[in-house]
């Protein structure tokens, strides 16, 4: 898609530039003076975040969350997608490969007049802030999530195979999602080259350490959730075997008797007697009577 001209005032334009092919960056680079591979960058899936600063030129290559599920959480693409940010004096140029909040509701609001002092750096900063709200729009909804996961391990008591898979999906995403925010640091800490209000700077910076904290946070809740889950797992397990070492000590006495009797021996007092059979089973539930009681006593 070519490049739009999505917002202009007298000092600056703003182009966007929409899911970019091989073959359009020669004209982009040479109309806007770009160097290619920075270009070339952008429509690179897997690239880290980074920041250039090429003198009358600022790059910002940033990643936004997606919130989408996908069937493979493996990197960070499938968590997150490109935003490439190229900034002049005179010029912003934005590169993304999908459509994004960021982008839409910044354009929206600049052209509801709700932002003051427009310009290209400040149109800059709320990109970036726009960005860390799509990662707090993320945590709310792992935190549901992991609501829900907690329930029906701990109320619900359900434990099963595919429980333990969508825990560790859940450990991936916000795995991922921690690992962007951490690469992220240096085009956060560029905006220190920016001329930017002090107080915008830092309000910036603590968007980006609240995001940070929150996927910490769910880091460490997630492996204590997975760790309880297994704990349980393992307590049913336990449980199991309790009660099968209960059984077989139960009928150990009474199979030894059964065996001893299934012997065909002839000197065997009971087999002469006419109720013999009747005495043994009686000895057979008395024993298991015994066990049972002595279990209770001992709170077995």
């Amino acid at each position: 898609m070519p490049a739009n001209l999505i917002f202009e005032t007298e000092k600056f334009k703003w182009i966007d530039v929409l899911d970019l092919q091989i073959e359009e960056i020669r004209n982009i680079s040479a109309e806007y003076d770009i160097n290619h591979l920075l270009l070339e960058d952008c429509i690179d899936p897997n690239h880290l975040p980074k920041f250039e600063d090429l003198g009358d030129l600022k790059f910002l290559l940033t990643r936004v969350n997606t919130n989408t599920e996908r069937l493979n959480l493996n990197t960070i693409s499938d968590v997150s997608t490109k935003l490439g940010i190229f900034l002049k004096d005179n010029l912003i140029l934005t590169v993304h490969r999908i459509e994004n909040d960021v982008v839409s509701k910044l354009l929206k609001d600049l052209k509801e007049g709700k932002i003051n002092d427009v310009n290209p750096y400040k149109i800059v900063l709320e990109l970036a802030q726009n960005i860390f709200k799509s990662y707090e729009e993320e945590n709310l909804i792992l935190l549901e999530q992991m609501e829900r996961m907690e329930n029906e391990i701990f109320m619900k008591n359900i434990s099963n195979a595919t429980q333990i898979k969508r825990l560790y999906r859940f450990k991936r995403k916000v795995g991922l999602n921690q690992k962007v925010l951490n690469l992220s640091s240096e085009w956060v800490n560029s905006f220190d080259k920016l001329p930017l209000e002090a107080v915008e700077i830092k309000d910036l910076k603590d968007s980006y350490k609240d995001s940070l904290s929150d996927y910490d946070h769910l880091t460490i809740q997630t492996a204590n959730l997975i760790s309880m889950y297994l704990a349980l797992s393992d307590q049913k397990a336990n449980q199991v075997m309790k009660m099968l070492a209960i059984f077989s000590v139960y009928f150990l006495p009474i199979t030894f008797i059964a065996g001893l009797y299934g012997m065909n021996f002839d000197n065997m007092p009971e087999t002469h007697t006419h109720y013999g059979y009747f005495a043994t089973l009686g000895v057979m539930v008395l024993i298991v009577i015994i066990t049972f009681i002595y279990f209770r006593r001992k709170k077995w």
